[in-house]
């Protein structure tokens, strides 16, 4: 017969109450059992004195004849230095995320990285982009300044200088050329007035 030190349940429903008992490793876990050791109450705070009691001297023969601890009775034991504290292994799997879940937290850290490098481009562009800019904005300001002066020094006004921008005033180079155009326009009247006449 192999006998076990272990915890057999008692207590209300969510209110449990453990006695530590020698029993047949064969027993039910609220079955039979050859004697009780101790108690153990986890409702109560970890540093309160009735949270574990149990007999030494009970628990150092069942040990002596061959009785062997459950791990949560080992870890019990062990804090009151009679056996050795049980090894406690990692969970290979249960602990780790699945495969599925992997994927996803992959594909979601590629999407920040893209968004971060996608960004620091941006920056990067934003820095280059003023400089550019104020240099093109300078540009346009010194030719409007040198046309104004070209047209101070030929006494065009304002007027005059947005009509012939806008196409509205002839480009004489000559005012011999602007007297012919003139003496044709005239001619064109007359000619226009004599067949009305007839």
């Amino acid at each position: 017969m192999s006998v076990k030190i272990r915890l057999s349940r008692g207590g209300a429903k969510k209110r449990p109450f453990y006695r530590i008992v020698i029993a047949d490793s064969r027993m039910p876990r609220d079955g039979r059992y050859v004697e009780r050791v101790g108690t153990f109450n986890p409702m109560v705070p970890k540093d309160h004195d009735d949270r574990l009691k149990f007999n030494e001297e009970r628990i150092k023969y069942w040990l002596g004849v061959g009785a062997k601890p459950t791990n949560r009775v080992a870890r019990f034991l062990s804090e009151h230095g009679l056996v050795e504290k049980p090894a406690i292994y990692d969970q290979t799997k249960q602990d780790k995320p699945r495969k599925k879940t992997l994927e996803r937290m992959e594909a979601k850290a590629e999407e920040e990285k893209a968004k971060a490098e996608a960004a620091a481009a941006e920056e990067a562009a934003a820095a280059d982009a003023p400089a550019e800019d104020a240099a093109s904005e300078d540009a346009p300001a010194e030719e409007e300044e040198k046309m104004s002066t070209e047209n101070v020094a030929e006494g065009k006004t304002d007027e005059v200088q947005k009509k012939e921008e806008n196409g509205d005033l002839p480009d004489f180079e000559d005012e011999e050329e602007e007297e012919e155009q003139n003496a044709d326009a005239l001619q064109l009247d007359a000619n226009v007035e004599e067949d009305d006449d007839l």
